[in-house]
């Protein structure tokens, strides 16, 4: 039964060639991609270092400077090609903690019940009664903006929602004649959610994964730009804005070409996740 409950589940190829199919599936995949390799190799192909002082203060784009400097006399350009890199970083590790830890929690609770689904649950509705900027602004200043620091926030503010959602399905999936099955022949409990329940969590799942880096991205760039998150001299995006919106009226660009940034990055992942969610038959009401 488990071998036909795994072969049940459409091969990931045809799934990955479904998303392919939709032209914003492509273009969200398109612009992620570009982004991972800015993030990986920013450092080699920008044209300066990040932290090299060139001028005395801002200066316009010029030859030298295709995107001027900024208001210490950094290259802008580098920067620019850097500003992802962290907040990515932590956003992806935090994430795939919390999608490790919310799945395991998740499905205890919707297959196992009893004290342990109402002690998890609890627990889980009590983070979740936090506005997650608030959450994460508090976290912040209780254990610091270190980049191992904001990786544990964030898979700590992002568990809780992938738990709720990981429970919901797994009440489903436990009700069905291949889990009764295996119940039947006498499976352990660690069995039964290893083998039957969690490889059809995968699409669910999937899609969390990108959502939450998206929803992560976003509120990490927020914190920098409210001066809680990722500090100078690292270059961020949300910090960049807020030191651009000094200057947005003399020099627009600074504060443009982060917020494009930021923007296109988002703008991808919430296109890939439509195509994921499509290819995978998982509706987006269903994640949290």
């Amino acid at each position: 039964m488990a071998d036909a409950a795994l072969n049940a589940i459409p091969r990931q190829e045809n799934r990955f060639l479904k998303a392919l199919s939709s032209p914003l599936t492509v273009i969200g995949l398109v612009l992620v991609t570009i982004h991972l390799f800015l993030a990986f190799f920013a450092p080699f192909i920008a044209p300066y270092s990040i932290s090299a002082i060139f001028t005395d203060g801002l200066t316009p784009p010029e030859p030298e400077h295709w995107l001027g400097t900024d208001q210490i006399g950094r290259d802008y350009l580098s920067r620019l090609m850097s500003g992802g890199r962290v907040a990515l970083l932590v956003s992806a590790s935090g994430v795939i903690i919390a999608i490790f830890a919310g799945t395991v929690l998740g499905m205890v609770a919707g297959y196992v019940g009893g004290w342990l689904d109402d002690a998890i649950m609890r627990l889980t509705d009590a983070l979740m009664s936090l506005p997650e900027l608030l959450l994460i602004a508090i976290l912040v200043l209780t254990f610091g903006k270190d980049l191992w620091a904001l990786t544990i926030i964030v898979a700590i503010v992002y568990t809780p929602g992938v738990i709720r959602v990981v429970r919901a399905k797994t009440l489903t999936i436990a009700a069905l004649d291949y889990v009764r099955a295996a119940e039947l022949r006498g499976e352990a409990v660690w069995f039964i959610l290893g083998r039957e329940i969690a490889p059809n969590l995968a699409g669910l799942l999937a899609v969390e994964l990108a959502i939450r880096i998206s929803a992560a991205v976003l509120k990490i760039s927020a914190l920098s730009f409210l001066g809680l998150g990722i500090s100078q001299p690292t270059p961020d995006w949300g910090l960049m804005v807020q030191e651009a919106m000094s200057v947005v009226f003399t020099d627009p660009w600074f504060l443009v070409l982060p917020a494009i940034a930021l923007s296109s990055l988002i703008i991808g992942i919430n296109f890939t996740v439509d195509g994921l969610a499509r290819a995978y038959g998982v509706s987006t009401l269903e994640t949290g």
